[in-house]
């Protein structure tokens, strides 16, 4: 019988790859954190390093792959049919037979912080999605309306460099600046301008995970007050917002419901002035929740549902001990 064995969860979003593995009654036999991608777009070796993961959390499980009787995988960067190939790819393990789905790591994200419910997640870290699922159960994403919210990590960071470089600064940027500098090893801005005509690195994917790892120093400085960083960042939440009521078209709550997945969309500043929105502009109302799981949860409720075993405030309350492991992949 399919409740005797185990299910699969795999969250493929962002610069990580995490896996649990748990009964269908909700009691987590094995969890996996990797700080490898599992997406092509961002790793050449995606393939191998999710089959990696799989292992080991088969081994900390104590299974074999024949144990697991279903497997959900939410994975970064598919986003069209012709994806499916390399996705599937990366969870074939010989023996492990079982029903496999694979979606938009956005599909897990919402299964994990909506619980599948009406509404919409903002994902903003390693990447940018806004998605949504509507009453009628219809998925709904910016990307459908060719919408993209500059908001990923990486695109702060060059925001906030090509701004200082061409000379929009002030005194309350000085803090900023000096990171700033330090990150990039540059004497001072006419350096860094140097670097940057020069392409800052020959390697996009290294160009984009050194710009990346600069935004927590962003969203810091807005926060304590850099106007250079409250104008990179007021620009992506503008986009962001824009997109949930792109979204929010195809509602018909007046309300929506959203939760914020990533190191970006959950920093300070980007928290503080979306509830400002959501409690004060005239465009349509949104309310910021709480996530209730992270994207690797949602793809074993995903995989739950799909099998069509029964998700009882017992699982819910079994999966909820685990938060301690949680906290870190919703923000």
């Amino acid at each position: 019988m399919v409740e005797s064995k185990l299910i699969m969860g795999i969250d493929g979003g962002g610069s990580n790859t995490r896996v649990i593995i748990a009964s269908p009654d909700g009691n987590i036999v094995a969890y996996v954190e990797d700080q490898k991608a599992a997406s092509h777009h961002r790793d050449d070796q995606a393939t191998d390093n999710v089959k990696t993961a799989i292992r080991k959390a088969l081994s900390i499980a104590g299974c074999s792959p024949g144990d697991i009787c279903g497997m959900a995988a939410g994975i970064a960067g598919y986003d069209r049919d012709k994806d499916l190939e390399w996705v599937q790819e990366l969870t074939q393990l010989q023996d492990m037979a079982c029903p496999k789905w694979h979606v938009n790591d956005a599909v897990a994200a919402h299964y994990g912080a909506l619980m599948a419910q009406p509404g919409v997640v903002v994902i903003s870290g390693t990447g940018s999605i806004i998605f949504g699922i509507n009453e009628e159960g219809q998925y709904i994403r910016n990307y459908d309306y060719h919408h993209y919210a500059a908001s990923a990590a990486r695109f702060l960071a060059y925001d906030a460099v090509y701004e200082a470089i061409a000379g929009h600064t002030d005194d309350t940027d000085a803090d900023l600046i000096l990171n700033m500098l330090s990150h990039w090893g540059a004497a001072d801005l006419g350096e860094l301008a140097f670097m940057g005509r020069n392409g800052f690195h020959e390697d996009r994917r290294e160009r984009d995970r050194i710009f990346g790892a600069f935004a927590p120093y962003v969203t810091e400085a807005a926060t304590e007050g850099s106007l250079l960083a409250q104008a990179v960042c007021d620009r992506s939440i503008h986009q962001i917002v824009v997109g949930i009521r792109l979204i929010g078209s195809h509602f018909r709550a007046e309300n929506l419901q959203v939760a914020c997945i990533g190191s970006v969309a959950n920093s300070a500043y980007f928290q503080k002035k979306l509830g400002h929105i959501a409690l004060s502009d005239p465009g349509r109302p949104f309310t910021l929740m709480a996530p209730h799981f992270p994207p690797v949860v949602g793809s074993f409720l995903y995989a739950m549902e799909q099998l069509g075993l029964p998700v009882t405030d017992g699982v819910l309350k079994r999966l909820s001990c685990s938060a301690g492991i949680w906290t870190s992949r919703l923000i």
